[in-house]
């Protein structure tokens, strides 16, 4: 039974994930930056009475990086393949992967892409992301995760992402998805983010958003 057939089990599921009290694949490595900076935002917030910052937050999580040595000293960045509007893409050395570097400009928060994350490795786990540190490209920070590599054997049938996305009981909004109960939006689904391999759909990039309610209850 998928989670979603059981809506208040997945609710305290994802609760705890997010808290970082609950375990999901390769959450060791991100649920406890989201923690540190959902603290140094209320601290900041509470401090300064004034709206935090993305730029704060840039700020505090570099401190982070460079406190805890996490920054990304793996496979140089020559072996490019290619790159959308907010990451770019890179061969890792087992083929079976390959490496991801994201600037966040999807997110409001650092935090809230880190919270996409641990959502994605939630409900797709075969295809969870490995933070494996960060990097300064032309002075923008990146995040860098490992995903397993998927091969794309046909077209995507962005009905059959509906159908699939749809039993799940998400409502359906132009090409975004949102489960109101949960609290949980998930945007940009085209077929270039959903891959089909060997007829099976294979969710490669996924952007999830937690709503108000989601963090009115947590």
């Amino acid at each position: 039974m998928n989670c979603l057939d059981a809506e208040n089990f997945c609710e305290d599921e994802l609760q705890n994930i997010i808290s970082g009290n609950g375990s999901v694949r390769n959450g060791e490595t991100i649920q406890p930056i989201a923690r540190y900076l959902r603290g140094k935002k209320e601290a900041v917030s509470q401090a300064e009475k004034a709206e935090f910052s993305k730029k704060q937050e840039t700020q505090i999580l570099i401190g982070y990086i460079e406190e805890n040595g996490q920054w990304y000293e793996g496979e140089d960045k020559a072996n490019y393949i290619g790159e959308g509007a907010e990451q770019k893409i890179y061969e890792f050395a087992d083929p079976e992967f390959i490496l991801k570097f994201n600037d966040g400009i999807f997110y409001e928060y650092w935090r809230d892409y880190f919270n996409s994350l641990l959502i994605h490795n939630y409900f797709f786990p075969h295809l969870a992301y490995e933070l494996m540190g960060f990097d300064r490209l032309d002075g923008v920070l990146y995040a860098v995760v490992k995903q397993p590599f998927v091969k794309s054997t046909e077209i995507t049938d962005l009905g059959n992402v509906r159908e699939f996305l749809t039993a799940m009981d998400l409502s359906i909004r132009n090409n975004d998805y949102y489960h109101p109960g949960l609290g949980i939006i998930l945007e940009d689904i085209y077929d270039e983010n959903v891959l089909t391999s060997d007829g099976v759909l294979q969710f490669i990039d996924t952007v999830f958003f937690l709503t108000p309610h989601f963090y009115a209850v947590e």
